[in-house]
């Protein structure tokens, strides 16, 4: 019987990471673009593009407007953002984020991946920690509190 595999995310205010366990060891993943870290960044091309990670940092400069950097710092408020006919949450732009860091470990792995361990910071909120877990439902994670308890329900 094949191992389903848990990933584990740091889904940082500036760089996210993720990582997975081999052998006993945690690994971290590098993404698409050989890093082992990926900005937390997303942003919108004017031709409705959406970039996350490096390509949407490199472009900030030029596309302030339509860039998100530091979102996590909005996590359980009401903050909304605008761009184009659409409006985002800090849940939304975190779970782009996510996808990625989600996408670079199933090629690394080589198969689908539904379940994460994501930090949040010991000072976060329950607000804080819910909006969290949202972001990661988006892109359809299943969620373990801690490794020693039972998945959270989705």
């Amino acid at each position: 019987m094949a191992k389903i595999p848990v990933i584990g995310i740091d889904l940082g205010t500036t760089n996210s990471c993720v990582a997975t366990i081999e052998g006993g060891e945690a690994i971290v993943i590098a993404n698409a673009e050989g890093a082992r870290t990926t900005p937390s960044v997303v942003a919108f091309a004017k031709d409705g593009e959406r970039l996350v990670g490096v390509t949407a940092k490199r472009q900030a400069v030029t596309n302030n407007e339509r860039t998100f950097m530091s979102v996590k710092r909005e996590m359980g408020t009401d903050w909304k953002e605008g761009v184009d006919d659409s409006e985002y949450t800090p849940q939304e732009i975190s779970a782009f984020i996510l996808q990625k860091l989600k996408a670079d470990a199933e090629a690394y792995l080589g198969q689908d991946v539904k379940q994460a361990v994501i930090t949040c910071p010991a000072y976060f909120t329950d607000a804080q920690r819910k909006a969290t877990k949202d972001a990661g439902v988006l892109p359809v994670l299943r969620f373990y509190e801690s490794s020693t308890n039972p998945p959270l329900p989705r």
